[in-house]
């Protein structure tokens, strides 16, 4: 009868993690639906962006200055987007493991390219590399790792506006321009589905006209009608001068990518939270119907063995 009651008790609070967890997954679906529609609404206006980015990139391949500026590859900093809190699947654990592929061989990382320059590091040797955590789980196991941080922004993590996304890039473009770092990436997740989320590095500065093609392409697909809609190039005449023109525009378009990253990072965390929560839900059921299973078969032996003894007594009474 002990094993019985054991069996009860774990149904009971395997029934009550179920609830749980099934009330997350509400949640979690509720909140996916916000982030998810906060990214899908900035994805024109950051392809309108990058668009102009590109082609200002373009017309100033050959001016070697400010964020255009390319040189030898020394120092990097990455900026690292993961979540808060956990139970939201794999969510974080494919950004780590991208952050570890790029800390066990960093060559990738040392060699800059905008246009058709590539500049290396010099002598083939690897480049320190410095974070800016968003999100505690990253910022954690940077620590875990003894990797420099030079600054954390735990706020960021669900639906901020572009205002509060202006420190971080003021950050990320002044230590470039001080030449603090000769490259910055950031590592984000990009919302494919709420079934499907993909870890992306992609570089911030110097401004890449191949990266910045790149996440066009991400927001577009793979259609090819958009990809001949783009095969166009703009002329733009520059005035009054291209130094101002960088000082002015080239920041505000940098904080429009990281501002999209977020939002991507946080749709894709919210979609993986919810399916965790759906498959954990999922898997408490299955628990609890074989523990049933399992306390009906005992319960139903115990009752065929008093059977079987009430029977056996009788005989030997007789």
């Amino acid at each position: 009868m002990a094993n019985l009651k054991d069996i009860r008790r774990r149904i009971k609070s395997i029934n009550n993690t179920a609830k749980i967890t099934r009330a997350m997954e509400m949640v979690s679906a509720a909140k996916m639906r916000r982030a998810t529609e906060a990214a899908l609404a900035i994805r024109d206006y950051a392809r309108a962006a990058w668009d102009i980015l590109t082609n200002l990139s373009r017309a100033f391949e050959n001016y070697n200055y400010g964020l255009l500026e390319v040189r030898p590859v020394e120092k990097v900093l990455m900026v690292v987007i993961t979540s808060n809190r956990g139970l939201c699947g794999s969510f974080n654990s494919q950004i780590l493991k991208k952050i570890r592929e790029q800390l066990e061989n960093p060559r990738s990382l040392a060699i800059n390219r905008v246009g058709d320059k590539k500049i290396e590091s010099p002598g083939n040797k690897k480049p320190d590399i410095d974070f800016i955590a968003v999100g505690r789980k990253g910022e954690s196991l940077l620590r875990k790792l003894n990797r420099n941080i030079i600054a954390t922004f735990p706020e960021l993590t669900y639906l901020p506006k572009i205002e509060t996304v202006r420190p971080l890039a003021r950050i990320i473009i002044d230590e470039y321009l001080q030449k603090n770092y000769d490259k910055v990436v950031i590592v984000y997740t990009d919302f494919v589905s709420p079934l499907l989320q993909e870890a992306k590095i992609r570089q911030l500065l110097p401004v890449s006209k191949l990266d910045l093609e790149k996440q066009i392409a991400d927001i577009e697909g793979s259609s090819r009608e958009k990809t001949r809609e783009k095969k166009f190039i703009v002329e733009y005449k520059v005035e009054p001068s291209p130094r101002k023109v960088l000082t002015h525009i080239f920041p505000r378009l940098i904080e429009m990518q990281i501002y999209h990253a977020i939002l991507e990072s946080n749709a894709s965390k919210e979609s993986a939270r919810m399916m965790a929560m759906r498959n954990a839900t999922d898997a408490a059921k299955e628990i609890a119907e074989d523990l049933t299973l399992t306390h009906n078969k005992i319960r139903q032996m115990k009752i065929t063995q008093e059977i079987s003894e009430i029977s056996a007594g009788r005989v030997a009474l007789e």
